[in-house]
């Protein structure tokens, strides 16, 4: 980890360039109010934006603390080695043209790596980046407009666009932003890594970042380990695929899981909460910087339409929220603030008859909070035309909030009608002000899923090529080396005498060509053979080669067990409906390994299929320790061989009232 503070928290700022990036960088630094040095370079300008120019950076008073390097792609490296030599503090690079380019211009990631040569121990973000701005501070290296304004605390926001990072200091949500970076490509300082850093400034109250593609697993982890013991929330808004190997996909498991799916499982692992929308990524920090995170995904909601209660019943149907039933005590306190006129429910509709009445209204929507409520919802629409009637509303919530020291926000149904002077009212009250109830429902999803990283780092897989299928026998042969249970079978080859092959064997049978990689889909399964029927089956599949399984007459249900390579994230395992219709359900949920038998339980009851797992309408259930122990021997098989894996496939899994048996399985390994 290097040293970030002198970069982040400067009070010498050099700008390398005269072009207009560097001209803007020294007119947002003094629009800004910065307080420290700054010495623009140039060899040929005497002035640049009204300060006096330096003709190279040997002429500098002393080595700065952050740099702008806002020059050619070539010339930056120069220029990074002689600030490294000098002892500067860090650098943004602005130019482009490295690895980022490396499609268009293969000498783009060589370039890279002479920029990371060159820069030695001194930090640099970028290339291809804008730099930060630290609002609390009032220190920035910027070569564009920004949003942003002084602040005391606030929450630190990271993005691996520029772009997306000067339209989020735009925002008009009054969040305080402490610190927005963006990162570029990141030749050397990773995301996490300047996250990290960040949290060692006691100002930030939450993190938010915006990834387009994880880096180094490792830095993550101990991110998330750091935030979570300094009780620093961070949440994500994660975009794009990651560059999953499915060239060579060859099992169900690949197409259903997506690329997507290992991101989603490494968040989960490290407890951040993952946004969809920039809109909700804001709110959710928002409600961060305001409050902690939430205990659990209950809420309460309180407005005066049953329009509205109708609204935010229906739309929490799409997020992981839970609207608890009134207590006795709710019930007495509602009833005493609003009367017998007032039909008494969470969500509730209180109407109209304490309007104006702040101390009724206060009354009123404290018998909404209560203990085991994470948050109570006041949905108020404050008018664009006259919004003086609604200051009593304004000030009931604060009072709800300074009475009760409940969880307490007030939600405009639309975004534009919660005035940022409202908004910012409410904050100074510790009421979370929502502009839009999707994103309010979001961000307290979002806030009450945040919860402690996996201790257990991620199995990182090589990158060998996974060029070797094995066939289903010598596959079953394999896992069942490690705990699986399969069916009794047996391989012959046309010709041979089936009666000797299955003298041992119980029937009905399923006979299986061999050498395809999807079976059903070639009419090369046939289900329920009897000994009598065997020699036309076997003439039907056509394939050389058979095998003769026992069927399983018992089951409840059948999954999907899979694990497939992610170089991007490691090992992902797919728990999911099983059988031919596999990629037509897409009932799955996915887990990275190295994974536990609790987590493991937890993810089969996501699925859609665990009440049949369970014992569904008086059916008897499936033996799910039997389910755990052959996923677990699953994972025990691949991190046993996790240089050579890239796919393990069992599908489907029968389940059964006693055991879990693999009925099919696959393994592509190198």
């Amino acid at each position: 980890m290097r040293e970030l503070s002198r970069l982040l928290n400067p009070q010498s700022i050099a700008v390398i360039g005269g072009g207009a990036w560097c001209e803007q960088v020294i007119i947002q630094l003094d629009r800004f109010g910065f307080k420290g040095n700054i010495w623009p370079m140039h060899p040929k300008r005497s002035k640049i934006a009204g300060h006096e120019a330096f003709t190279s950076l040997d002429h500098l008073p002393n080595p700065p603390d952050a740099t702008f390097v806002g020059i050619n792609r070539r010339a930056t490296i120069d220029a990074i080695r002689q600030l490294s030599a000098m002892g500067a503090g860090g650098a943004t690079c602005f130019a482009s043209g490295f690895s980022e380019a490396a499609a268009e211009d293969d000498s783009g990631t060589d370039l890279q790596q002479q920029l990371i040569d060159a820069a030695g121990d001194m930090p640099i973000l970028g290339p291809n980046c804008y730099g930060f701005i630290n609002a609390l501070d009032t220190a920035l290296i910027w070569p564009d407009q920004h949003g942003c304004t002084p602040v005391d605390t606030g929450v630190a926001i990271l993005t691996q666009s520029s772009n997306i990072s000067i339209n989020l200091t735009m925002q008009q949500r009054a969040l305080p932003i402490a610190y927005m970076i963006a990162c570029g490509n990141m030749a050397q300082t990773s995301q996490a890594q300047i996250a990290s850093a960040l949290l060692d400034d006691p100002r930030v109250t939450a993190i938010g970042v915006h990834i387009e593609g994880f880096h180094d697993l490792r830095d993550w982890e101990a991110l998330a380990q750091k935030a979570y013991a300094q009780g620093v929330p961070i949440v994500a808004l994660k975009v794009g695929a990651s560059d999953q190997a499915q060239a060579t996909t060859i099992s169900h498991t690949a197409s259903v899981a997506g690329s997507d799916a290992g991101a989603q499982a490494f968040l989960d692992r490290l407890g951040i909460p993952r946004l969809r929308d920039l809109p909700s990524f804001l709110e959710t920090l928002k409600m961060l910087h305001c409050h902690e995170p939430l205990e659990n995904n209950n809420i309460a909601s309180i407005s005066c339409s049953g329009g509205e209660a109708s609204l935010i019943a229906d739309m929490a149907l799409n997020h992981n929220l839970t609207f608890p039933p009134l207590t006795d005590p709710q019930h007495a306190t509602l009833r005493d603030a609003l009367g017998p006129m007032v039909a008494l429910s969470n969500p509730l509709d209180y109407h109209t008859y304490i309007w104006r009445d702040r101390a009724a209204m206060a009354k009123a929507w404290s018998g909404m909070t209560g203990d085991g409520i994470s948050m109570t919802f006041s949905i108020i629409d404050y008018p664009t035309t006259d919004p003086t009637d609604w200051i009593e509303a304004t000030g009931a919530a604060l009072d709800v909030r300074r009475q009760t020291g409940k969880g307490f926000a007030v939600v405009s149904t639309l975004p534009e009608l919660m005035p940022l002077d409202t908004a910012n009212d409410l904050m100074a009250g510790g009421v979370v002000p929502f502009m839009g109830l999707h994103e309010a429902l979001s961000a307290i999803e979002a806030a009450a899923n945040y919860c402690a990283p996996t201790t257990d780092p991620v199995t990182i897989p090589s990158l060998t090529t996974a060029d070797t299928t094995l066939t289903e026998a010598a596959s079953k042969a394999a896992l069942a080396a490690f705990g699986i249970s399969t069916p009794a079978s047996c391989l012959i080859t046309k010709g041979d005498d089936t009666t000797a092959a299955i003298k041992n064997m119980t029937p009905p049978f399923a006979v299986k060509g061999t050498g395809l990689a999807h079976k059903s889909d070639s009419g090369a399964v046939k289900l329920g053979v009897m000994p009598e029927g065997l020699t036309q089956a076997i003439a039907a599949i056509g394939t050389e080669t058979v095998l003769i399984e026992e069927m399983i007459t018992d089951a409840i249900a059948e999954l999907l067990i899979g694990v497939v390579r992610d170089p991007a994230h490691g090992f992902v395992l797919t728990i999911g409906a099983g059988g031919v219709m596999t990629e037509l359900l897409r009932d799955t949920t996915s887990l990275l390994l190295p994974t536990t038998a609790e987590d493991i339980t937890e993810a089969i009851d996501t699925l859609r299929i665990a009440p049949l797992l369970h014992g569904f309408r008086d059916k008897p259930a499936a033996n799910l320790p039997a389910i755990t122990d052959a996923i677990l021997s699953v994972q025990s098989y691949v991190l046993a061989h996790a240089d050579h894996i890239g796919e393990v496939e069992i599908n489907p899994l029968i389940c059964t009232p006693t055991g879990a048996i693999a009925a099919d399985a696959l393994i592509r390994r190198s």
